[in-house]
């Protein structure tokens, strides 16, 4: 079971930028497709960006495109999403997530989702 630790978030103003940071602990994730979730209040967890295993493969949500990188350190046992020019509609709790299939498809089925880390926008 692999066990995942957010940070990173915080109190940025309106096309600033943030960068987050996902441990992983339990075992290596280096076979593992990742991927960045968020869920706003009020609002269903979303699919933010993901990762295949090897780096070779990326995915995002539109809203992201062009502004959002996600990477990953094998070697670190890390996963990250920059966040440039965010905007007042990125304002969330974000989450990382793993899938042992390794593709940039993150299944969230039966996930335990960590605690998360607030990102928050301001005007």
């Amino acid at each position: 079971q692999v066990q995942l630790a957010e940070s990173g978030g915080g109190l940025v103003q309106a096309g600033g930028s943030l960068r987050l940071s996902c441990a992983a602990s339990g075992r290596t994730i280096s076979t593992y497709g990742m991927g960045w979730f968020r869920q706003a209040p009020g609002k269903e967890r979303e699919f933010v960006a993901s990762i295949s295993w090897n780096g070779g493969s990326t995915l995002y949500v539109d809203s992201a495109k062009g502004r959002f990188t996600i990477s990953r350190d094998n070697a670190k046992n890390e996963v990250y999403l920059q966040m440039n020019s965010l905007k007042l509609e990125d304002t969330a709790v974000y989450y990382c997530a793993a899938d042992p299939r390794g593709g940039v498809a993150i299944s969230t089925r039966g996930n335990d989702w960590g605690q998360g880390t607030q990102v928050t926008v301001s005007s």
